[in-house]
């Protein structure tokens, strides 16, 4: 469930499929963008807090595959 004081309340707003092929598109990037804005944190943080950093970006990058896939799912729908 979606906490709602977060803006994902129940009311789910339609997008035509060229707003979610570019609205996906852009969360792709801007979220490699992040992943790599945090690699580089990590190396200054050190210890601890560096290997679990490290790790979060790991699975930044394993969600940024999960959304290229499926772009390229929608794109050949498309």
């Amino acid at each position: 469930m979606h906490d709602p004081e977060y803006g994902h309340g129940h009311h789910h707003e339609e997008h035509s499929p060229e707003e979610v092929l570019a609205l996906l598109k852009y969360m792709a990037d801007h979220t490699h963008h992040h992943a790599e804005e945090l690699h580089e944190l990590a190396h200054s943080a050190g210890g601890d807090a560096e290997h679990l950093i490290h790790d979060a970006c790991d699975s930044f990058q394993s969600g940024i595959g999960k959304l290229e896939e499926a772009l390229r799912l929608l794109n050949k729908e498309g």
